[in-house]
């Protein structure tokens, strides 16, 4: 059995639990919670983990954050691989994942979650969490979030429905992202893509508005799902290798 792994002061013990409607073959996602205000001096170094530039000098909650991630990515490393390892951050932020592994790291208001799998099973993996939206802020933000159709569509929602609606299209683009990033290897906004496709059961689709690549083209759809717990949703955009 794996050793257990050294728990920082500001985190609980990472766990698994599967949270949206439908479960993905081969992939590991533990989360755990993580408190900035018990960050310790030596919680890094506990853990053995060096903090990248601009952690170290960062706010508690921005150190908690990172830590809680990164262990909670170790946590699914060794449930994937069977031996953990914290990912590096690359120059543009994103983790560096082992060789063969492909993930995705969120973390929201005091919880994190990481999401592995093997990279010739899952070409892309894109986690986010978000707390929900007030109806008020979600008013203020949807311009910069919708498509004109998505706007057209959010404005006809009753008022009370809007600030759930526009969280969820704001994460499933934050997801669609984390996923298609490593693979068109440059940056796209919320315009690049639309949620075309809304089930009951959380299971949705984006359908991509520009070319981002020759592969990935203006119509192209993917697949997504959702799941609201502890006023935070969840989402997820997992690309197939087939």
């Amino acid at each position: 059995m794996p050793a257990p792994l050294p728990l920082p002061a500001c985190c609980s013990a990472p766990v698994t639990d599967w949270v949206l409607p439908q479960a993905l073959p081969g992939l590991h996602l533990h989360s755990c919670r993580f408190d900035p205000a018990q960050l310790a001096a030596d919680d890094f170094a506990r853990c053995a983990l060096a903090a990248p530039a601009g952690i170290a000098s960062a706010a508690r909650k921005r150190q908690s954050e990172f830590l809680a991630g990164r262990l909670c990515a170790a946590s699914a490393l060794q449930a994937l691989c069977g031996q953990s390892s914290y990912p590096a951050r690359g120059a543009d932020n994103a983790p560096c994942w082992p060789a063969g592994v492909t993930g995705s790291i969120t973390h929201s208001h005091g919880w994190a979650a990481a999401l592995v799998g093997a990279q010739d099973a899952w070409r892309g993996l894109g986690l986010d969490a978000e707390r929900l939206l007030g109806s008020d802020r979600a008013e203020r933000l949807a311009g910069e979030i919708l498509t004109a159709d998505e706007l057209a569509h959010f404005r006809r929602l009753p008022e009370a429905e809007r600030g759930l609606h526009l969280t969820l299209c704001f994460s499933l683009k934050e997801s669609l992202f984390k996923a298609l990033y490593p693979l068109v290897g440059r940056r796209f906004w919320f315009h690049a893509a639309a949620l075309v496709e809304q089930a009951g059961d959380g299971r949705v689709r984006l359908q991509l508005r520009e070319d981002l690549d020759g592969e990935w083209r203006q119509g192209r759809c993917l697949d997504g799902q959702f799941a609201v717990r502890e006023e935070r949703l969840l989402s997820l955009v997992a690309v197939a290798a087939d």
